[in-house]
């Protein structure tokens, strides 16, 4: 195992991350079949791709020829795992609940939008680390629902909050070296509402305490010492006053954040949004990149996937005063020309935790800087998923296959003047 001092990234600038994944859209692919084919090799099916990998294209950049995409994340903490926790980059899911298969409720037409394709158990197996969650009273219960105006409705609701947090309590039994953090946006005023969810979901037993958590700005715990204590869920709130009634973490106390949606795409650009204290504070020591356009289009993805993200992970450095995220958050992250997000945290990761231009070239218990020689990308997850390989099981599009790219158009004229059309309905009721 390394030292602190032994890993910590050199004093460099950013930019080669940009121009490292910029460099990797020009790799030749060559013939390759029966699961040997690697990223950006092109491929007929998804058998012909390498564990980890599918086979996809993104037509939004003008790539039809299928290649082989990464789906699954490099887990920094099987290479390096003695760094205190803010020290790493994980991959988090805006809206994880929101899924574009996810069925409606009995006899209604579900009008939102949808930011996910795959299972939250799914999401987890493939890498995700963060889970951006919205929860509201609904039903006499607490519903994850994907609304507006701080109320849930019939025809914006999902599913109970329990049972994705069922899930989550299922992955970190099975996983007993990894973490997982949740981000509410929350809309619940039950008394005790969200402590009551939490322990009936039995994930009680791995909350990390707010008593413990830095205050000034100061490194968190070690992943190690995370995973002994089984301090391995954070959960952070919107609300501040559920910190002192719940013991629920005030998220802006913790972290800074850049704008959402748009504002937070806008390249050249990276302002923290108006709860968050400024990017380059020093007084929290977490970072959340926010990476999403304010309309999620599915297939447009792969594309804000690519030099874009790498781009504006540049920029928000440069904001932060030279601070790389702990989390990037976004839609559809399996869907890019290649690398993706994937590639993107791979990336951070090797420069924060060994000074390397990807975590796959980072190597335990030597200086920073003292990197392996990794030409082929790596296209395993590495960790300890129990036996789990990751899988997809939504809309993206596989060689030769007939699954469908939603096309989100009507639902966004719905979404944008449905506050009159419902305002009329009651009227007229």
């Amino acid at each position: 195992m390394c030292s602190h001092s032994k890993c910590r990234a050199p004093s460099i600038g950013f930019g080669f991350l940009l121009l490292s994944l910029l460099s990797s859209l020009f790799t030749t692919s060559i013939a390759c079949s029966n699961g040997n084919c690697q990223v950006l090799e092109a491929c007929s099916a998804a058998t012909d791709c390498g564990s980890g990998l599918y086979c996809g294209n993104c037509p939004a950049l003008g790539r039809t020829q299928p290649v082989c995409t990464r789906g699954q994340a490099t887990i920094p903490t099987a290479i390096i795992n003695d760094l205190p926790f803010n020290k790493y980059t994980w991959i988090v899911t805006h809206n994880s609940f929101s899924i574009v298969d996810a069925q409606p409720l009995p006899g209604v037409q579900r009008l939102t939008l949808y930011n996910q394709e795959d299972t939250v158990t799914n999401q987890l197996r493939n890498g995700v680390r963060g889970l951006m969650l919205d929860m509201y009273d609904f039903q006499n219960d607490i519903w994850l629902c994907h609304s507006f105006k701080g109320q849930c409705f019939n025809f914006t609701a999902f599913q109970p909050a329990i049972n994705t947090l069922k899930e989550v309590e299922a992955f970190l039994t099975e996983n007993p070296t990894e973490i997982v953090t949740i981000i509410i946006e929350d809309y619940v005023h039950t008394p005790k509402g969200l402590t009551n969810l939490f322990t009936n979901a039995g994930l009680d037993k791995y909350w990390f305490p707010v008593s413990k958590m830095p205050k000034k700005g100061q490194d968190w715990p070690t992943v190690t010492e995370m995973v002994q204590a089984n301090h391995r869920l954070l959960v952070f709130t919107s609300v501040a006053s559920k910190e002192a009634e719940e013991g629920i973490a005030y998220q802006w106390k913790y972290m800074v954040e850049n704008e959402s949606g748009d504002p937070g795409v806008q390249p050249g650009s990276c302002l923290h949004r108006k709860e968050s204290k400024p990017l380059n504070s020093r007084s929290v020591s977490l970072f959340l990149q926010n990476y999403f356009p304010t309309y999620p289009v599915e297939a447009d993805a792969c594309k804000e996937h690519s030099a874009p993200l790498a781009e504006m992970v540049n920029t928000c450095y440069k904001a932060a005063g030279n601070v790389l995220p702990n989390f990037v958050a976004v839609n559809f992250y399996m869907r890019s020309d290649g690398g993706g997000v994937f590639d993107v945290a791979d990336k951070m990761n090797g420069h924060s935790l060994c000074g390397c231009s990807t975590v796959t070239a980072c190597q335990a218990g030597v200086p920073s800087g003292s990197c392996k020689n990794t030409a082929v990308p790596s296209t395993n997850p590495v960790g300890n998923a129990a036996g789990t390989s990751g899988s997809f099981t939504g809309s993206v599009q596989f060689s030769n296959s007939a699954s469908a790219v939603y096309s989100p158009t009507w639902m966004l004229l719905l979404f944008l003047y449905f506050p009159f059309i419902f305002a009329v309905s009651l009227q007229l009721s």
